[in-house]
């Protein structure tokens, strides 16, 4: 147990360099280059299971049944981690399951619809699965002290790494004549670029997140650790104790009502946060009025500049809490959020959307950074972290999965996804009131985290 020293910069710095290894995904994938592949491979409406769906509403839909499986699936594995000590092994086994499914998108075509949609499931599943094991980690690694920085480093590197691949990408996309890559069996070389980039992406998941891997505590320091724990009883029941554990933490939000509200607003903005982030490159491809020859490269020249400003926004959010405390800075950022989703609903040039690309880079990062820093403070002290950060990550599962739907259904309906991003306005402005009633009974000092005035 002493190999792995809480507060230990060696240790922090392992636990930061998976945010580097996996936040490729989350920016190539997700947010940049597979959008704009999809988009150009798609037309507006394709037909998929025997119904017609407009193109944006079908992968919002594919998104949010994702979600729906991983918010079974995340307190399954996670009460069997706690009990088994199994945390790095779950982790392990998401991550290279998610990079192989990334590389595995380089065969996505409308051909192959079904199966091409099957690699994109994966690849998103083995993200957001192995997060609830990671951001698990947090608590056990850092002291309270320490988890804002730290947190908002790991936001920071993730941002950075992720940005010198999608840099490297961008030139390949733009000049793929440098790099070799021709018109070849009907494929423009643009095109056969992007798709390669989707095997870079995987690769470099995997390769990144060894360093991590072979520095954080597996089965062997978790096995002590139960044994020095007088209170910790091992449940024979593994298969269901995950969602028994999700049944414990929701018993003691009764008894814990600073936390309780703190996730009641993390999950309303979360409604609106998460699927903004996700959806911004369709808005950009569909929405925006592009100069010819502009969409490829200013979409992700808009990815660029949102990622760059978050280093910025994120490491800027951690030091203003400082000064004004995690949740008076949470509550400006959700404000802001709102402001943008008016802003967004006008845009329609390519100038414009740089600027709301600009704003969100500000404040991304921030509210993601200090709400997963804020949560770990409020959880009590416990030995079953993973349990805690599995109520959070199914909160914010549910949120993407609410987001998603509404936002595929007024766009499948409207025909239009600036309808959709209008009423996120909301969800910004009602979590900014409930953490503004929060803000006045709760400051965030005590070394558990709370205190209630």
């Amino acid at each position: 147990m002493q190999k792995y020293k809480k507060g230990s910069k060696k240790l922090l710095n392992a636990w930061v360099s998976y945010d580097w290894a996996n936040s490729v995904y989350p920016l190539v994938i997700s947010t940049a280059i597979f959008p704009i592949y999809y988009g150009t491979l798609t037309d507006d409406y394709i037909t998929f299971l025997g119904h017609s769906f407009k193109n944006t509403a079908l992968i919002s839909y594919i998104t949010a049944f994702a979600f729906v499986i991983l918010v079974f699936l995340s307190p399954l594995l996670s009460g069997i981690a706690d009990y088994t000590g199994g945390k790095k092994f779950f982790m392990k086994l998401f991550c290279y399951s998610g990079s192989i499914a990334c590389i595995l998108l380089y065969w996505f075509d409308l051909n192959n619809l079904n199966l091409s949609l099957i690699y994109y499931f994966i690849a998103l599943i083995g993200f957001w699965a192995s997060l609830v094991f990671y951001n698990s980690y947090l608590p056990e690694i850092a002291y309270p002290e320490q988890q804002d920085k730290v947190s908002a480093k790991g936001y920071a590197m993730g941002y950075i790494g992720s940005v010198i691949l999608l840099l490297i990408n961008l030139i390949m996309i733009n000049f793929p004549d440098l790099f070799g890559i021709i018109d070849s069996n009907g494929v423009v070389a643009e095109i056969k670029a992007m798709k390669i980039s989707f095997i870079m992406v995987g690769v470099w998941w995997f390769l990144f997140s060894q360093y991590t891997f072979y520095h954080l505590p597996g089965r062997k320091y978790y096995k002590q650790l139960r044994l020095s724990d007088s209170a910790y009883k091992k449940d024979s029941n593994v298969i269901f104790s995950g969602f028994q554990e999700l049944k414990s933490v929701w018993d003691e939000l009764k008894d814990n009502q600073t936390l309780k509200t703190f996730l009641t607003a993390f999950f309303i903005y979360s409604i609106a946060l998460q699927t903004v982030i996700l959806v911004a490159t369709y808005f950009g491809e569909a929405e925006i009025s592009w100069n010819e020859g502009e969409k490829t490269g200013g979409l992700i020249l808009s990815i660029l500049l949102i990622q760059l400003i978050a280093i910025i926004g994120a490491i800027l959010s951690a030091k203003i809490s400082d000064k004004i405390g995690n949740l008076k800075t949470l509550i400006i950022l959700n404000i802001i959020w709102a402001l943008i989703c008016i802003f967004a609903y006008y845009v329609e040039t390519s100038t414009e959307f740089y600027i709301a690309a600009g704003l969100v880079g500000l404040v991304m990062g921030g509210i993601q950074a200090l709400s997963r820093s804020t949560f770990s403070k409020l959880i009590p002290a416990t030995t079953k972290t993973t349990s805690y950060f599995s109520f959070y990550d199914v909160s914010q599962k549910l949120s993407i999965v609410i987001g998603m739907t509404l936002f595929a259904t007024i766009d499948q309906i409207t025909g239009s996804m600036r309808n959709s991003i209008l009423l996120f306005f909301v969800f910004f402005i009602v979590g900014a009131i409930i953490l503004i009633k929060l803000d006045k009974k709760t400051t965030l000092n005590s070394p558990i985290g709370i205190d209630i005035e």
